[in-house]
């Protein structure tokens, strides 16, 4: 009975394992946009004027009327140097400028009285021309008379230091009380001040990426900052985004070939007082010009080996993988330049359980695109840079928005 029940139990056969269903993924459409790419660089802020105020003649100091670290004016006295002995000096020369002039008229009358007397042969020649030499020499004494009284005059007016130029001054380096030094290489230093607004920003652009910029504005897909008003947006380093607005004014003409680069410039107004010279600061610019390209979120980007692929759904719920060429990122979203088209459903979540050639259970979503990261600067949104004309400068500085997004780097106009 037993060995019956033993052959039983070796005949019978055990359930076949079940086929596990297919795996749930969910799949999207790629989103088509026209962008740009951008370009940051990390460069310094300078004032576009700087003056180091000197006497022009030397003296004490008896007034410096301006408050330290203040916003002066053209024209704005700064300091007082004693007058007086000028003052002296001026009256002096004025008094030798009447005399050379009365001598003149002494001259003058007397080659008349002698040029009437000519007539009857009552004077010389030599009389005559001596006469009117007097004269000659009398109109140089009063011409160097009155050079040496606008000299004097000159000295007196720069006892006055007068600010050049609107910046922000900076402390008092001579004090009242001090002597100063006035002269070529010998004038004394008595501060000095930077202009405020606008403000340069200088970067350094490597070469590789001038060619690139080259080669798109001779294509015409990109204004040349030589030919044009390139737009810039510059962010510090405590700022989120570029919300400062400017354009780019300079492109060196040679590039360093110690460094490799090339130096260029941007320009931004200043009416805040927020950027200061010598702070570092990042500067935003377009690096190419608008083109469509196919978005997909960045983490459905795949690796096998040196290649990048994207998994796919085919109209039998299979997966296929897909070799594309990536672009560059917007926000959370990576361009495909190539390998995908717009009918294609990528699979966006999942893709750990999805494998090339087999079946799943896709579920169609709509890839979320954020606005700002097509409308800020620097974020690749389209209809923010020029391709062939240029731009005025009130075009481009108007306040500009935060960007949520960092640009791609490494490259610039």
């Amino acid at each position: 009975m037993l060995m019956a029940i033993g052959l039983c139990g070796c005949g019978s056969k055990s359930p076949g394992a079940q086929t596990p269903p297919p795996a749930a993924v969910t799949v999207a459409h790629p989103v088509q946009k026209e962008v740009t790419e951008w370009d940051t660089y990390t460069g310094y802020l300078e004032a576009p004027e700087s003056v180091s105020l000197a006497a022009r003649v030397s003296g004490l100091i008896t007034e410096a009327p301006f408050v330290e670290g203040s916003i002066v004016k053209k024209g704005d006295v700064l300091f007082v140097i004693d007058d007086r002995p000028f003052k002296a000096d001026l009256d002096a020369k004025l008094a030798q400028q009447q005399v050379a002039e009365a001598q003149r008229t002494v001259a003058k009358e007397t080659f008349d009285r002698l040029e009437g007397l000519r007539t009857d042969n009552a004077v010389s020649q030599q009389d005559l021309d001596n006469a009117k030499a007097s004269i000659d020499q009398a109109d140089a004494a009063v011409a160097g008379a009155k050079a040496a009284v606008e000299s004097s005059r000159l000295n007196l007016e720069w006892c006055k230091v007068l600010s050049p130029i609107n910046g922000r001054v900076s402390n008092k380096l001579v004090t009242v009380g001090n002597l100063v030094n006035g002269g070529q290489g010998q004038a004394t230093a008595l501060t000095t001040i930077e202009s405020v607004t606008p403000m340069y920003c200088y970067v350094d652009i490597d070469e590789h990426s001038v060619l690139k910029y080259q080669e798109l504005a001779f294509e015409k897909k990109l204004v040349s900052a030589r030919d044009g008003k390139v737009p810039c947006y510059v962010g510090l380093g405590n700022e989120i985004g570029y919300p400062h607005e400017g354009y780019i004014d300079f492109v060196d003409n040679h590039i360093d070939p110690t460094t490799g680069t090339l130096r260029e410039r941007g320009i931004l107004e200043n009416k805040s007082g927020l950027l200061t010279p010598g702070f570092f600061a990042r500067l935003c610019i377009p690096g190419s010009g608008q083109y469509q390209t196919m978005l997909v979120p960045d983490t459905a980007i795949g690796s096998d080996q040196n290649q990048r692929i994207v998994l796919v759904v085919n109209d039998q719920n299979v997966v296929e993988a897909r070799v594309v060429q990536m672009g560059a990122l917007f926000g959370g979203l990576r361009s495909v330049l190539s390998g995908l088209k717009p009918e294609d459903q990528v699979i966006i979540n999942g893709q750990m359980h999805a494998r090339p050639g087999a079946p799943v259970a896709p579920t169609e979503e709509t890839i979320q695109v954020d606005p700002a990261a097509f409308s800020d600067p620097g974020s690749g949104g389209a209809g923010t840079i020029p391709t062939t004309e240029a731009i005025s400068p009130e075009e481009t500085m108007n306040p500009a928005t935060e960007p949520s997004t960092q640009p791609t780097t490494g490259n610039g106009p």
